[in-house]
């Protein structure tokens, strides 16, 4: 590769850094946004539908194989558990709490793999480091749900509101990490089976998920009359934007460039993004809303991101110095990304490299 090359490859992997990090936590803020004009069912309806259909459209053209059943019929659960269960929680509590908070929870999604992977616990809570950042973790949340119940002075009423909406979102957390675990062995356990089994593309099997979601979004907001409420001509064109930069942005753009970045780059390096995204939603919650950002908030998001960072210390410390880490081999391999999320978080980065590791000593 000559000089020009490089700098070539250079500048898309930087390009293609700023997306993950910038894009993805601008999502939560979109949605904020979007919220003023479409109802929450109808915003994931119409965002699901239309990316899925335009992912699937995508790969039609290129000649991607569309279904296979066995893949399809595990993509209508995880599309189900990932995409509808988690999102709705984050669509519906953005109603009545600020994008900020929303990410902060969202960003403690690492307490909870390590609570319900009931095959690692012994492993897990055996290590300092984890245990730490899980009881840190569980602070963090702490801090959000206190200040809520101390510091709110909008009412009763929006009060009760608010704390509804962080245990709902909590809970749409938790729904995506049994959903992500369920893959995770589920996909286990075909690798144990055989390797020669034929998988559709990685685009393929989140397009599906994104339309089992879109579906599912479209039902409840018709049994729940959000769509016989709904009126276009009342729909502000910044929320159109909004809802199209989710769309092509959030759903397609981000994505795209995250699975470029695990074939051009070290799976520890990509999973930096899970520490910046928060960060951008929160700066842009401050920045753009009328949501106040208060230090227990911030102080919240450290303690929440400390804790990430030492749930996955033996990870990261696996890997003596960050020059050795650049010369890992990044993953050609991407079948297992569909099955985790359109919007993956750093716990799947650790089970690639687990992944890795239990190959190189079957070697």
């Amino acid at each position: 590769m000559d000089l020009k090359e490089r700098k070539t490859k250079t500048f898309q992997i930087v390009a293609a850094y700023l997306v993950v990090y910038i894009v993805w936590g601008s999502t939560f803020f979109f949605i904020e946004k979007a919220l003023r004009s479409f109802p929450p069912f109808v915003l994931g309806s119409i965002r699901f539908l239309i990316a899925g259909s335009l992912l699937l459209s995508y790969c039609y053209f290129k000649g991607y194989k569309l279904y296979l059943k066995k893949d399809v019929l595990q993509a209508v659960f995880i599309g189900f558990m990932l995409l509808f269960v988690d999102m709705a929680a984050i669509i519906w509590s953005e109603q009545f709490i600020s994008s900020g908070i929303v990410v902060i929870i969202s960003s403690a999604a690492a307490i909870w793999f390590i609570v319900f992977d009931k095959p690692k616990w012994k492993e897990n809570f055996r290590s300092i480091p984890i245990v730490l950042g899980l009881l840190l973790g569980f602070f963090g949340v702490f801090l959000l749900f206190a200040e809520q119940i101390i510091h709110n002075n909008s009412g009763q009423e929006n009060q009760t509101q608010a704390l509804i909406a962080m245990v709902v979102m909590t809970l749409g957390t938790i729904g995506w990490t049994i959903g992500s675990l369920y893959s995770k062995y589920t996909q286990e356990k075909k690798e144990q089976n055989s390797e020669s089994i034929p998988h559709l593309n990685v685009i393929v099997k989140t397009a599906w998920q994104m339309i089992v979601a879109g579906f599912t979004f479209s039902c409840v907001a018709l049994v729940n009359g959000e769509y016989n409420r709904f009126d276009w001509r009342e729909v502000l064109p910044s929320d159109w934007f909004s809802i199209a930069y989710l769309i092509t942005m959030g759903s397609i753009l981000a994505f795209s460039c995250y699975l470029w970045l695990l074939q051009e780059r070290p799976a520890t390096e990509v999973s930096t993004y899970a520490y910046v995204n928060p960060i951008i939603a929160l700066l842009l919650a401050h920045l753009f809303t009328d949501h106040i950002v208060t230090s227990v908030q911030i102080m919240g998001l450290i303690v929440v991101l400390i804790s990430v960072l030492l749930m996955n210390w033996n990870l990261y410390m696996s890997k003596r110095t960050w020059v050795k880490i650049r010369k890992q081999r990044p993953l050609k391999r991407l079948r297992y990304m569909a099955l985790k999320s359109s919007i993956p978080r750093i716990t799947e980065v650790s089970e690639f490299e687990n992944r890795r590791r239990r190959k190189s000593k079957h070697k």
